[in-house]
């Protein structure tokens, strides 16, 4: 019996072993194949930008193909993170995602990459996310493995889109940006009246950040009723960027303060059916393009 389990026991610590091994071999196959099948079938660039510039003609792509936000008293804008994922599908042979190395001590080490296969040209950054997020009570520590997931996720898709904009052409990302630009406004022809768009964005940064309309007028210096179509598409820009966490509402808005705590309950009402603010898991779930 003390040799069986001893036995037993090599068979246990050797099963991780191996289970890694062959997880390590099937990734190294899998590369070679994709290196393998980039040297066989090397992009044609003009095609790939004709695929490029089809997917900006879609008007859900080209309303969310852009964020903003202030910085130094001015309007900072760029590809959003969608744009850079359909420009990086349509290029051809590009690999990319974020990967978390590490999870300890309240905190993740992730790695976002983008990888030209066909040139090996690669772009990566490490960097760390705090399992903690701001709150008006000062900061709050996530356990939740879902917050914390997203969180990560939204943090790394930032990083992402940085590195394959660091691996596209820079001319072909300016393409696709005034491809979308121009799709919005050939859009805009066969949309609801601008008031009625802008009711509808106001109302979803509202609903799922708590942003006031007062907010917003004050934000832009003028009445809603005053808006022209640039301001909508950068209020759009400026939902997309909150929904994809990449600034918070108090970047942009000064907002009416609340004496109670984000953390307790609100009352039973049918206001209260709308998600707190910060909440923008459920803010995914709406299509701009919609609007």
């Amino acid at each position: 019996m003390g040799d069986m389990a001893l036995y037993q026991a090599q068979e246990m610590v050797s099963a991780p072993r191996t289970t890694n091994s062959m997880i390590s071999t099937r990734e190294a196959q899998e590369v070679q194949a994709a290196v393998f099948m980039a040297k066989q079938f090397p992009r044609n660039e003009n095609e790939s930008i004709a695929r490029i510039l089809r997917s900006c003609d879609r008007m859900g792509l080209a309303m969310k193909a852009t964020y903003s936000y202030p910085k130094g008293g001015s309007k900072v804008t760029g590809p959003s993170v969608r744009l850079a994922e359909a420009i990086a599908q349509a290029w051809g042979n590009i690999q990319s995602g974020v990967v978390e190395l590490e999870q300890r001590d309240g905190e993740s080490t992730c790695m976002a990459y983008c990888w030209d296969i066909e040139t090996n040209t690669r772009e990566c950054k490490i960097f760390v996310v705090k399992h903690q997020i701001s709150t008006k009570n000062g900061m709050k520590v996530l356990t939740d493995p879902r917050d914390i997931y997203e969180l990560v996720a939204n943090q790394g898709a930032r990083r992402k889109r940085a590195c394959i904009l660091n691996i596209i052409p820079g001319d072909v990302v300016d393409a696709a940006l005034e491809r979308c630009n121009k799709t919005l406004s050939a859009g805009n022809r066969n949309m609801p009246p601008l008031i009625d768009r802008l009711r509808d964005i106001t109302g979803h940064l509202q609903k799922y950040f708590s942003v006031p309309l007062a907010s917003v007028e004050k934000y832009y210096g003028y009445p809603l009723d005053a808006f022209t179509e640039m301001d909508f598409q950068n209020l759009v820009g400026i939902y997309n960027n909150l929904r994809e966490g990449g600034a918070k509402r108090e970047d942009y808005f000064q907002l009416p303060k609340i004496t109670a705590s984000e953390d307790e309950p609100e009352p039973d009402s049918k206001e209260s059916a709308a998600p707190k603010s910060g909440k923008k898991g459920d803010a995914k779930q709406v299509s701009i393009s919609e609007l």
